[in-house]
């Protein structure tokens, strides 16, 4: 007897195995695949891709997959402030940020100020939890605490200007988006870690960006 990779009650995450013009069908331990009809998708559903389900009876008594797991998500954690976990984003608003499903158990989110980086459904992720908040759900980021998180962008900053001759034509003045591509950080992030490195006569700023000084 083969034993399924999910069953009523439980999230697991899935891969697909085919794409069709009326849903998605999805590898699930059993020889006839699990269907994953359009209206249960979220975001882009692509052959190989893999993403976390929960099972459903649908109006003809079949058993089908969704990706509407919100609702299913617990918001009695374990974890505290600072904690590092990982979890699975299941869904990404544009205004909120990444839905997480932190174990594949709880629910989180990554706002959208702590997130950085092109991220999709499916993807996982490790998380620091930034807050728990007073309803149970997870306030994530992607980033460490906020002293750690200076170290590593001053770093980060002195190594491209390394790899650029010691010239870099970004500043404080630069625009948000700008400094996200080249860093992958927010502009408050980059403003923090050149002032630290300012204060340490590592650079200086110039007219058309940073220069290192030593």
């Amino acid at each position: 007897m083969k034993k399924p990779k999910l069953t009523i009650g439980e999230l697991n995450v899935l891969q697909v195995v085919e794409t069709t013009n009326i849903g998605a069908f999805l590898d699930w331990g059993l020889e006839k695949d699990l269907f994953l009809p359009f209206r249960e998708q979220v975001g882009k559903v692509t052959t190989g891709g893999s993403y976390l389900v929960a099972l459903y009876v649908d109006s003809s008594n079949r058993l089908c997959a969704t990706m509407n797991i919100y609702n299913l998500l617990s918001t009695e954690s374990p974890y505290k402030e600072n904690d590092r976990v990982h979890g699975t984003i299941y869904s990404i608003s544009k205004e909120l940020g990444a839905f997480v499903a932190v174990d594949n158990k709880y629910q989180g989110l990554i706002p959208n100020k702590e997130l950085y980086g092109n991220y999709k459904e499916g993807d996982s992720v490790d998380v620091r939890i930034k807050k728990v908040k007073q309803d149970g759900k997870l306030e994530l980021s992607l980033r460490e605490e906020a002293y750690n998180e200076i170290e590593s962008d001053a770093q980060k900053i002195m190594d491209r200007l390394k790899l650029k001759g010691g010239v870099l034509s970004l500043n404080d003045k630069s625009s948000p988006e700008d400094i996200n591509t080249e860093f992958n950080m927010s502009k408050a992030a980059f403003k923090r870690a050149v002032g630290r490195l300012l204060k340490e006569g590592a650079i200086k700023i110039t007219d058309d960006g940073l220069e290192r000084m030593w």
